[in-house]
């Protein structure tokens, strides 16, 4: 149980609270990026529904479905990263394609964005009945690689099928909700309070701090009186992003950054690869960097980039509040400033202090974002953002770190499901962030 989360102690925290009987009914995974939240949820799903003892290899009818993530018992919803991950499990499965292991890698990656699309939320969401087409070549695509033979498939075959679901992918992933909607977390309430098909049922809300107020009222009705059959797990980056209402009826478990050597155990043992650690970005996981480095939009390109824009956002910030004397600028500021500021050097573009100055150099340097998404690159600098104080008690860090995820978040849904233009969307950000900082 839990032997696939390699040096996460909140693993074997989880295994002794499941070996114990101490489970609670609805938790939350906080931590950073690829730190193994969403893998334990779903390792935590397989034990707590298994027919025998939750052993690792256990053959039970309930573990065999989990371990492709076809149980009828599971329900993932929210917005995660999937390209990249499935891009680096179809480069495993390749190279190792005799290797069952690497077949159920991924499949499985390939099943946590088909099962976003479950019938489950199809009724009360329009925009997914558009897919249907899409979803059924999808559907018969997945059943062939299920049915995969090594002995009876010859490689360019199998590379043309890869390549198929591949394309699929692309098409699918734009239409997950950047923000969790109402109407999903409604029908995942209906479905937690249906009777499970085995032992128990289990709901993963991943990156639960992207809803609104109306999904996450919903989300609390849910939680005030779960049903008895149904485990809940929340995952998020930061405890402090959750709502308090909801957060009071969760138990935490804190999941840390990796030390090298474990991440460089993972790729070993999960890809069956390896990555040199001097690729390693500041304080960025070497995981993170290595599942990029199979995304069609590199990430660390845009590094740079996204530091100067962070450094010129926030030393425009800081100049607002000088010149107005409401508040004085707070240290997390300055932790900004002092973190990324030697990375945005290396643009060798002075960090600007004026708005269009701000948005005008953005647009230029990517290329108005024909080179990448708008919500890609800014996916990144709130990443950097957080990573400054990700786990801060101190209750201006808080409140920075608040303003800035919803603002940048709000920016991203107006440019991807409002079809707003970028510039006009970091125009909104730029003001509503500088705002909310001075009368905050």
């Amino acid at each position: 149980m839990f032997e696939n989360i390699i040096g996460q102690g909140a693993a074997r925290q989880l295994r002794d609270d499941v070996l114990g009987g101490r489970c609670a009914p609805s938790m939350l995974f906080y931590g950073q990026s690829e730190s193994g939240k969403g893998s334990t949820a779903l390792e935590l799903s397989r034990a707590l529904s298994c027919e025998a003892d939750a052993a690792w290899k256990c053959s039970c009818s309930s573990c065999e479905s989990h371990r492709y993530l076809q149980h009828d018992d599971l329900l993932i919803l929210g917005n995660r990263s999937f390209s990249a991950e499935i891009n680096a499990c179809c480069s495993a499965f390749l190279r190792n394609y005799s290797v069952l292991s690497t077949k159920i890698l991924f499949f499985r990656s390939l099943r946590k964005l088909h099962i976003r699309f479950s019938p489950v939320f199809m009724e009360d969401d329009p925009k997914m009945g558009k897919l249907t087409s899409v979803l059924q070549s999808f559907d018969e695509k997945l059943n062939e690689l299920w049915a995969f033979n090594p002995e009876n498939y010859k490689k360019e075959s199998l590379e043309a099928l890869c390549n198929s679901l591949i394309e699929d992918v692309s098409v699918l992933e734009k239409d997950v909700s950047a923000n969790i909607p109402i109407g999903h977390i409604r029908s995942a309430a209906w479905w937690s309070r249906l009777s499970p098909n085995g032992k128990r049922k289990t709901l993963i809300i991943e990156n639960a701090e992207n809803m609104k107020e109306q999904a996450r009222n919903s989300l609390l009705k849910l939680l005030e009186e779960p049903p008895s059959t149904v485990s809940i797990v929340l995952t998020a980056k930061r405890r402090e992003a959750i709502m308090p209402t909801i957060l009071s009826r969760l138990r935490p478990y804190r999941f840390l950054k990796r030390d090298l050597k474990d991440e460089k155990e993972v790729i070993r043992l999960v890809f069956k690869d390896t990555i040199n650690e001097e690729a390693a970005v500041q304080n960025r996981s070497l995981l993170s960097l290595y599942l990029e480095s199979f995304s069609r939009q590199k990430t660390e390109t845009f590094y740079p980039l996204a530091a100067w824009f962070i450094v010129s956002l926030t030393q425009l910030i800081t100049e607002s509040l000088n010149k107005s004397k409401t508040r004085r600028p707070h240290s997390f500021l300055n932790l900004i400033i002092k973190q990324y500021t030697p990375l945005a050097e290396t643009l060798q573009t002075e960090p600007a202090v004026k708005s269009e100055i701000i948005i005008n150099t953005i647009l230029a340097k990517n290329g108005n974002f024909a080179e990448t998404s708008f919500s890609h690159f800014m996916k990144i600098c709130l990443e950097m953002i957080c990573d400054i104080t990700p786990f801060s008690e101190d209750a201006q860090c808080v409140f920075f770190n608040n303003v800035f995820i919803k603002y940048i978040s709000e920016a991203v849904v107006s440019v991807d499901m409002l079809n707003i233009k970028e510039q006009l969307a970091l125009e909104a950000m730029i003001y509503n962030i500088n705002k909310a900082v001075k009368e905050g």
